[in-house]
């Protein structure tokens, strides 16, 4: 069993009585009694505590420099999970909750050894904080202690601590928004990946459908959502959950219960000292299953609270868990309003439309004296209320090599989000996607692919993530646009040149 090592001075002292009832707090969930809580935290303890004056002294030595480490009771934390992996691999899982053991060999564990960039975003992001900004993040966030004394501890004027707290959650923010789009993850995820940042800036900002059932089944994105989404009270449970991985929390209401108890009426600075690091087979508390089973329902709760604005549907709620600068969307686009009915879109080759002229016939022609907004020579098609007429080939007979899905995300008063999907028959290593708006849309913010509009011709071209599509295979891109009036689907789809199916 190892022993603590002694303070090598007083601030070292002052780090002992600060972070060793924070250990015990997590080690207690850790374990199937509290002697075994005891023994996980002094091992865990004495682990962690020779991990921090490494990476001190290689600050010192690296002339100053930042070193991209965990702040004190994080990293301590961590140590706890590890310290009990390893008890699992040595024999001694007996001595461990049932709940982690199962955890310890799930996917969700590996996440914490595995690449970095697979890592969960809310553990990188904070990493990424300089050392002062991570510390008052997690005191004031997951350590759930009064910023007056947070501000004593860590030096900082009381008068000004709620603003520069305010300013690191934004950095946090920050942080995990580029940790998120540095991730490895899907075409699927990707291209949710900046409408998920503009949503979340807002409250006011209202959630798409299609969003919300994403977020309901993607974990990765969940917690990122928790990461961006700073109003709500969800930080805290995305703070610990991305850095404990199991009983994240858990833990932060035991933390809160103890910051309550210790800061009582009359003690608004009560004392810092958690205990006796030496003492922990002392510590049992009579009480400790009552705890556990409050602070499983109370988690639950927090945890249903903080998902709520993805969304209201059962999926949405079988989320059980705890973030490259690019153009997002403006959040004051999304007021909350009701999807509008998508008109129905067909697609012909009988000549280029004009969008004031009514559609002609399969044999007619177009008024010569208003000549279409748009000279590129390829064939445009029209929208219509009636029917969707079967596409014919063009001139060469060449047969249709895409097809082309238009859908209508989302609509409010003054703008509204959609999607385009694109089939291909041939495979593709760039690809150009055009389209007409006939009733004045303009597109203002796209995703998956670079835009560009000419009137009313919009074309959208490949980015470099997603330029190459094999036969058969499909290319996605969404966007935001204004609309006034009426807001039809666009017309005259086509894929580098060619006109496409839809419908």
């Amino acid at each position: 069993m190892s022993d603590l090592s002694a303070p090598q001075d007083a601030t070292e002292a002052a780090l002992f009585s600060e972070c060793w009832d924070a250990v015990l707090s997590y080690a207690d969930l850790c374990t199937a009694g509290s002697t075994a809580a005891a023994q996980l935290a002094r091992e865990a303890f004495a682990q962690g505590i020779r991990e921090v004056r490494e990476a001190e002294a290689t600050t010192v030595r690296a002339a100053g420099r930042r070193s991209s480490r965990l702040p004190r009771i994080p990293l301590l934390l961590t140590a706890v999970r590890t310290t009990a992996a390893a008890w699992e691999e040595s024999g001694q899982g007996h001595r461990l909750d049932p709940d982690l053991r199962l955890w310890l060999h799930s996917e969700n564990a590996a996440r914490f050894t595995g690449p970095p960039l697979s890592r969960p975003v809310a553990l990188r992001g904070l990493r990424d904080l300089q050392q002062a900004d991570a510390e008052l993040l997690w005191l004031a966030e997951a350590e759930s202690l009064p910023l007056p004394l947070v501000a004593r501890r860590l030096g900082l004027d009381a008068a000004t601590a709620a603003d520069e707290l305010a300013q690191v959650r934004g950095f946090f923010r920050d942080r995990c928004h580029r940790n998120h789009l540095d991730s490895p993850m899907d075409a699927e995820c990707r291209s949710y990946a900046r409408l998920l940042d503009a949503v979340t800036r807002s409250p006011a900002a209202d959630t798409p459908e299609d969003l919300s059932k994403h977020l309901a089944t993607c974990v990765r994105c969940a917690e990122a959502a928790a990461c961006l989404r700073l109003h709500g009270g969800g930080l805290p449970g995305a703070l610990t959950g991305g850095v404990l991985g199991w009983g994240g929390l858990a833990y932060l209401e035991r933390r809160r219960r103890a910051a309550e108890a210790r800061l009582g009426p009359g003690r608004p600075d009560g004392p810092d000292a958690g205990g006796d690091p030496a003492d922990g087979t002392g510590r049992a508390r009579a009480t400790r299953n009552g705890l556990l089973v409050a602070a499983v329902l109370v988690s639950g709760l927090a945890l249903a609270v903080s998902l709520m604005p993805f969304g209201g549907t059962d999926a949405d709620k079988a989320i059980r868990t705890g973030a490259t600068p690019g153009p997002a969307a403006d959040p004051g686009l999304y007021p909350p309003a009701a999807p509008a009915p998508t008109p129905t879109v067909s697609a012909t080759d009988s000549g280029p439309a004009s969008p004031d002229t009514p559609q002609p016939s399969s044999e007619g022609t177009p008024d010569p004296a208003k000549p279409h907004p748009d000279p590129d020579p390829e064939p445009q098609g029209s929208t219509t209320a009636t029917a969707p007429t079967a596409p014919r080939t063009t001139a060469s007979s060449r047969p249709s090599v895409c097809h082309a899905a238009y859908d209508l995300v989302n609509q409010w008063p003054v703008g509204f989000q959609a999607t385009v999907t694109v089939t291909t028959t041939e495979p593709l290593d760039s690809w150009r996607v055009a389209f007409t708006f006939e009733d004045g849309q303009r597109v203002t913010q796209m995703w998956d692919a670079d835009v560009s509009q000419n009137g009313p011709r919009v074309t959208a071209t490949a980015t470099d993530y997603n330029k190459a599509v094999p036969a058969g295979g499909k290319l996605a891109f969404g966007f935001i646009a204004s609309w006034a009036g009426t807001n039809p689907p666009p017309s005259a789809i086509t894929l580098d040149g060619h006109s496409c199916t839809t419908g």
